[in-house]
C-alpha cells in the first residue's frame, strides 16, 4: 500500500458529516466520502497527524486495515490473524477491542469480540512469545470493528481518547455538550471569528470555549497525546515538525467579541474554570444574567445556544411558559442577529412564536436534536414570519 493512501474513517456526531468532510479536505484528505456518522477519506501518516491535531468535528481517526465478507466467527478471527500486528505496537502495550453491527446476523456480538482479541493476542504469541494484555478502562491500543450483514471492517484508532476530549474541560455541569458537536454547530451557523458571538445560557461554556479556540487559531489537539504516538511507525521528527508549524500559528490571548451568560452562578463558576483551564479566561466577556432581560452585546451578530430542555434541566411546564418570552426578547432586542437554538425539545419550535428559516437535524449522542435558525430582520419580523422552513 503507497504511504499516501492509507484508508481512513472519522466518526462524528451525526448530522455534521457535511462540515467534518469540509473540514478535512482543508486539511489535506483526499478521496473523501460522507457516510452516516462519519467520513471515508484517503491520506498519508501525515494526514493522520494533522487530522487528529486539527479536526474539531472528528470524535475519532479510525486506520482501516481490513474490509472483507464474512459468514461465521471463525472468518472474523482468520481476518484478524492475518495481521502483522507486532509490526504495528509492542506487545506490552494493552489493548481494548469495541465492536459495532448494524443488521448483523451472528448470534453474540460478544463473543465476536472475543474472537478478535483471541486473534490479535495469539498472532503476538506466535510472532512474538508474549501476549498484549487487556485493559478496559484507559488502553494504550484500541481496536475497532464493524460488522454489516455482509462485511466485517477493522481499524487501528490513532485517536486513543476521543477527539472531543480536547484536555482543558475541568467542570462539566449538568448537561454539556461534547467540544466537537459544539465546534460542528459554530460552523453550520456561519459564524466567523470578526462576528460577535453571544450564548445567554452558556453552562459549562463549551460554545464559548470552542470559539475562542477558533477566534486565537489554537488547534485543538494542542494540549492532548494520541494513540499513534504509541505506533512502531511513529514518525517523531515529522509530528515535532508539524505541531510546531500549527502552534506558531496561534494568536496571543486577547479579548475577543464573545459574550457569555447564565442565570445560574454555579454555571458560571463552571465555565470560568474551564475557561481558566484552557487558557483563555481573558479572551471571553461572562456575566451573570437571566435571557430574559439581557440587551444584545452589539449592534450585530450570531446568538447561539442549548437551552435547558425536560430530558436535561427543569419541568416541561417552566419551559413551556419562557419560550414564548425568548421569542419576545429575540424579537425585541436581537432585531439584526442570527439566533441559533440547538435542542431536543419539540415544544419549542412551535410555542417560541417566531419562524424558523431554517432547521438542521442533528444528534446530541442518541438524542435527535434540531438546530433552529432565526433570522432576527431589524426593522420588522414579518420577514421573519415568511421565512421557508426545511424540515
Amino acid at each position: 500500500m503507497k504511504p499516501d493512501s492509507l484508508q481512513f474513517f472519522a466518526p462524528c456526531p451525526r448530522g455534521l458529516e457535511c462540515v467534518l468532510a469540509e473540514e478535512l479536505i482543508k486539511i489535506g484528505a483526499k478521496s473523501i466520502k460522507s457516510a452516516n456518522g462519519g467520513v471515508h477519506f484517503k491520506g498519508s501518516w501525515q494526514t493522520c497527524y494533522q487530522a487528529n491535531l486539527e479536526s474539531r468535528i472528528a470524535s475519532r481517526i479510525l486506520w482501516q486495515i481490513a474490509q472483507k465478507p464474512y459468514r461465521d466467527e471463525q472468518d472474523i478471527y482468520n481476518t484478524a490473524y492475518a495481521f502483522a500486528w507486532h509490526e504495528w505496537f509492542l506487545p506490552e502495550l494493552t489493548i481494548r477491542v469495541n465492536l459495532a453491527a448494524i443488521k448483523c446476523p451472528l448470534r453474540s456480538l460478544d463473543f465476536v469480540t472475543l474472537k478478535i482479541k483471541d486473534a490479535v493476542c495469539d498472532k503476538f504469541r506466535k510472532t512474538t512469545g508474549k501476549r498484549p494484555s487487556i485493559s478496559t478502562i484507559q488502553p494504550d491500543i484500541r481496536i475497532h470493528g464493524f460488522l454489516d450483514a455482509q462485511e466485517f471492517t477493522l481499524y487501528l484508532d490513532t485517536s486513543g481518547d476521543a477527539l472531543f476530549k480536547r484536555g482543558n474541560r475541568k467542570t462539566a455541569g449538568d448537561a454539556p455538550l461534547r467540544e466537537n458537536l459544539a465546534a460542528g454547530i459554530l460552523r453550520l451557523t456561519g459564524w466567523q471569528p470578526e462576528t460577535p458571538l453571544l450564548d445567554p445560557m452558556c453552562g459549562s461554556g463549551t460554545f464559548l470555549l470552542e470559539a475562542a479556540q477558533i477566534a486565537l487559531n489554537i488547534p485543538p489537539g494542542s494540549q492532548r497525546h494520541f494513540a499513534f504516538e504509541k505506533f512502531k511507525q511513529f514518525d517523531q521528527t515529522l509530528w515535532n515538525k508539524l505541531k510546531n508549524k500549527v502552534l506558531s500559528g496561534q494568536l496571543s490571548v486577547s479579548l475577543q467579541s464573545i459574550y457569555g451568560s447564565d442565570l445560574y452562578g454555579y454555571a458560571l463558576t463552571d465555565a470560568r474554570t474551564n475557561l481558566e483551564a484552557a487558557g483563555l479566561l481573558d479572551a471571553v466577556h461572562l456575566k451573570q444574567a437571566n435571557i430574559l432581560e439581557i440587551s444584545a452585546p452589539e449592534p450585530q451578530g450570531v446568538l447561539v445556544t442549548n437551552p435547558p430542555y425536560g430530558v436535561r434541566i427543569g419541568d416541561t411546564e417552566s419551559l413551556i411558559e419562557l419560550y414564548p418570552k425568548l421569542g419576545d426578547v429575540l424579537k425585541n432586542k436581537f432585531s439584526g442577529w442570527h439566533a441559533y437554538i440547538f435542542t431536543t425539545d419539540p415544544a419549542l419550535p412551535k410555542t417560541i412564536r417566531l419562524k424558523a428559516s431554517k432547521r438542521t437535524p442533528l444528534f446530541n449522542g442518541a438524542l435527535e436534536c434540531r438546530l433552529l435558525e432565526y433570522k432576527l430582520i431589524a426593522g420588522s419580523m414579518r420577514k421573519t414570519r415568511n421565512d421557508t422552513s426545511t424540515k
